[in-house]
């Protein structure tokens, strides 16, 4: 248990961090404000600032963000009548605005807020010490910081380094390295586990052992026979097969297999059994495995199975709408921790398999044309780019605040099928 959930938090963090990272990495080179770089949810553990952006570790190890300045409300810890704390330069300018209880700033002056603007002339105004006697206007440094209600201290955001001011490629860009970076780990990891396994371990469609009393034994299959066609489809490669077998459980199968250089027809009934919640067919055989440790071989692995695994993803998301919807073919953090629990048990190679898996999923479920997924974002810079002109920040924000509460559901609705599929099933 503690294993699984060890092994669950580290697989989430990389994702997350690798994710956030692309995100983080571009806006940076675009002269975009990176305000809060944050792994987790909800509460401060830890924070520090460094060049203009401040990290955090957050108590909640499930997901994380980047705030990007004009992304966001900004500066929601400032309301009118709120007593704050301004601290100055030498040329009586604002350099720090504490707008926290859970920080005391010496040698700051006490300032009732009234008005403020931190985006565009940079003032803020309101009665020194609470008294309507001393109504002051002070300006406030371009790059000034404020401390908000929880303590965590940011800079503020002025509009030349939001990111909308940023040229239109850049914003793509921005939007499209999450994704980006999660392809880049999924090249990384399968390259090591091909490093890993001494070579790359090609699984054939010829037999390499037989479980005992399985449907394989008994109907007469035996070591180095190669399974050709499963109902007349063929099966050139062990995924091919795997996947014909899967959906034959419980039915009368023919087989076309090759023995010794003769071709042979054998009738089989797969057992149908459950694994991660869904009902497969199997028949109780293992591949045999070709290996290659050329570093050729080892180099384009990485390349060829996380393309090979996005090409399957799309298909699978096509074949949603398609074939028709089921909650079975989506998977929440529920089902991320069994795949976890399932992979902790193998050692590290299936760990690092899994988070090529994981980190491709990501990666492809974030490029969907949905508002508030990077995909969706993209496709708002693509409108922008057809219109020559932004959509206004009121329609943007309705359309995502529209995306968000879909996936919000979704996400229930997904949570709730995993915990009946694998605690009640």
């Amino acid at each position: 248990m503690i294993i699984t959930i060890v092994t669950f938090i580290i697989i989430f963090g990389i994702l997350v961090l690798v994710h956030e990272f692309g995100h983080f990495y571009f806006a940076k080179r675009a002269n975009i404000l990176v305000r809060e770089f944050s792994i987790g949810m909800g509460p401060k553990i830890f924070s520090y600032h460094k060049n203009a952006t401040t990290y955090t570790i957050r108590i909640l190890p499930l997901g994380g963000y980047v705030r990007m300045a004009g992304l966001e409300e900004n500066d929601e810890s400032l309301k009118a009548g709120k007593l704050i704390t301004l601290i100055f330069d030498q040329q009586e300018k604002v350099t720090k605005i504490n707008a926290s209880q859970k920080k005391l700033l010496l040698n700051g002056i006490p300032l009732q807020v009234v008005k403020w603007d931190l985006e565009k002339d940079l003032w803020i105004e309101g009665y020194e010490n609470g008294d309507e006697d001393q109504y002051h206007r002070y300006s406030v440094s371009h790059d000034a910081s404020i401390i908000e209600d929880d303590g965590t201290e940011v800079r503020i955001a002025p509009l030349d380094v939001q990111f909308q001011s940023a040229r239109l490629p850049q914003r793509m860009l921005t939007n499209f390295a999450g994704p980006l970076n999660n392809f880049i780990l999924a090249i990384v990891a399968f390259t090591l586990i091909a490093i890993l396994q001494g070579g790359v371990l090609n699984s054939t469609n010829t037999i390499g052992k037989i479980v005992a009393d399985s449907p394989a034994a008994e109907a007469g299959l035996k070591a180095n026979d190669t399974i050709v066609k499963v109902d007349n489809v063929k099966t050139d490669t062990w995924e091919k097969l795997v996947a014909q077998i899967s959906d034959k459980g419980g039915k009368k199968t023919n087989l076309l297999v090759e023995r010794n250089g003769k071709e042979k027809r054998i009738k089989i009934t797969p057992k149908t059994k459950s694994s991660n919640g869904q009902k497969v067919g199997q028949i109780g055989i293992e591949s045999k495995i070709n290996r290659d440790s050329s570093p050729w071989a080892i180099i384009t692995y990485g390349f060829t199975e996380t393309w090979g695994m996005i090409v399957a993803i799309f298909s699978a998301l096509i074949g949603m709408f398609t074939k028709g919807f089921s909650l079975n073919d989506l998977g929440g953090p529920v089902a991320m921790y069994s795949y976890t629990s399932q992979a902790a048990k193998y050692g590290i190679v299936n760990v690092i398999r899994l988070l090529a898996f994981l980190s491709v999923n990501l990666g492809v479920v974030n490029l969907l044309p949905i508002p508030a997924l990077d995909g969706g974002k993209l496709l708002l810079n693509v409108v922008e780019g057809i219109r020559r002109k932004p959509i206004s920040p009121e329609k943007e924000g309705i359309i995502t605040l529209i995306g968000f509460g879909f996936l919000m559901l979704l996400m229930i609705l997904v949570t709730w099928n995993d915990i009946q599929r694998y605690f009640f099933n």
